[in-house]
């Protein structure tokens, strides 16, 4: 269930679902998902649905990291991102190999020291991690060129915005528990422009650590 070929039936169905950025499809079928699960669930890794890692947290379902970081680099080449929620490392992972550096935020520590093991593991050498509460961002490593949360706020820390680039691309799902958009803000010159992408359910964007 872990095989390569188990692997590009997912990337094949991602495409189907209309993800049609080459390289993001090229590191799916790259990235061995099944390491960033436990070993219980490892053999369910490649199934196009969201699993649970722990902690009330989910690893999202391959689409969505793959529509995802498709966003995150519609405008070409991107050189800093800061994600908001590390997780299990898997977004984590397909983002540090299709961008120069990854800055990614986690507030639950245990979930951090795995993932952190897991880029070991894959020799991601440009992913800096921090523990600390994600919807503040890290304002000392912007601006960013791309913003990644994985995890919902109810409304888009204003925060975050600020530490876009101009020309900065933030893709984040925000809503409450049954009424999710993901969006897309774009900083410009002059202000901010929104799209909104489709509907989508993800963890809650909560404060506070865990250690």
């Amino acid at each position: 269930m872990t095989s390569q070929r188990t692997r590009a039936r997912m990337v094949e169905r991602v495409r189907q679902q209309g993800v049609c950025d080459q390289q993001v499809l090229d590191v799916l079928n790259s990235t061995p998902r099944h390491i960033f699960l436990d070993e219980a669930l490892a053999h369910r890794a490649y199934e196009d649905s969201a699993l649970p890692i722990g902690h009330n947290q989910t690893l999202s379902q391959p689409y969505i990291v793959a529509r995802m970081t498709e966003l995150l680099l519609a405008s070409g080449p991107v050189s800093r991102v800061l994600e908001l929620g590390t997780g299990s490392g898997y977004q984590t992972a397909v983002l540090s190999q299709l961008v120069e550096r990854v800055y990614s935020v986690e507030r639950i520590r245990s979930l951090q020291e795995k993932a952190r093991q897991r880029f070991g593991l894959l020799k991601l050498h440009n992913v800096h991690l921090r523990h600390a509460d994600g919807g503040m961002g890290w304002p000392e490593k912007g601006p960013f060129d791309g913003i990644l949360s994985t995890a919902a706020p109810r409304q888009v820390p204003k925060e975050l915005m600020e530490q876009l680039a101009i020309g900065g691309r933030l893709v984040i799902p925000v809503g409450g528990d049954n009424d999710q958009e993901l969006i897309v803000i774009i900083r410009q010159n002059d202000g901010y422009e929104q799209q909104i992408i489709e509907k989508v359910r993800f963890v809650p964007l909560v404060k506070g650590l865990v250690r």
